[in-house]
């Protein structure tokens, strides 16, 4: 159990790190022909880029704007509707996993702080990633 005066993720990297980590994940997400696909707006990804950095920073301990704006987030069931499997969480993790060490990187922090921030988000990304599964 962690401390209770432990700060949250969101306060010690902002809320800009979620939209640099979300472009930099999306970035890589439009060139992949196994995941754009299932991206209904593929050609578009701006709203998934905005309800994916709003989602991650409320989760990380920011604002509940994702809440206020779409509700419970209910991961699973909002991407039921497409099929995937071990292709697809593998090809989606090499993007979020990427992108999140590139930008982990980049914090302005010392390294033992950046180590806990990169362990902890990509913790938690495995376990999404797998969680989403269904195929």
């Amino acid at each position: 159990m962690s401390d209770a005066t432990e700060p949250m993720v969101y306060d010690i990297v902002g809320g800009q790190f979620f939209v640099t980590l979300v472009d930099r994940f999306y970035d890589g997400i439009e060139g992949d022909p196994v995941l754009l696909p299932l991206y209904p707006d593929a050609a578009d990804t701006s709203g998934a880029r905005e309800r994916l950095a709003m989602f991650l920073a409320q989760y990380w301990g920011g604002p509940h704007d994702y809440m206020e704006k779409r509700g419970h987030p209910m991961l699973r069931a909002r991407h039921n509707q497409w099929s995937i499997g071990e292709q697809e969480r593998d090809r989606w993790l090499l993007h979020m996993l990427t992108a999140l060490e590139s930008t982990v990187a980049e914090l302005p922090l010392g390294q033992d702080v950046r180590d806990k921030v990169l362990g902890d988000v990509a913790t938690y990304m495995v376990n999404a990633a797998d969680h989403m599964r269904n195929a």
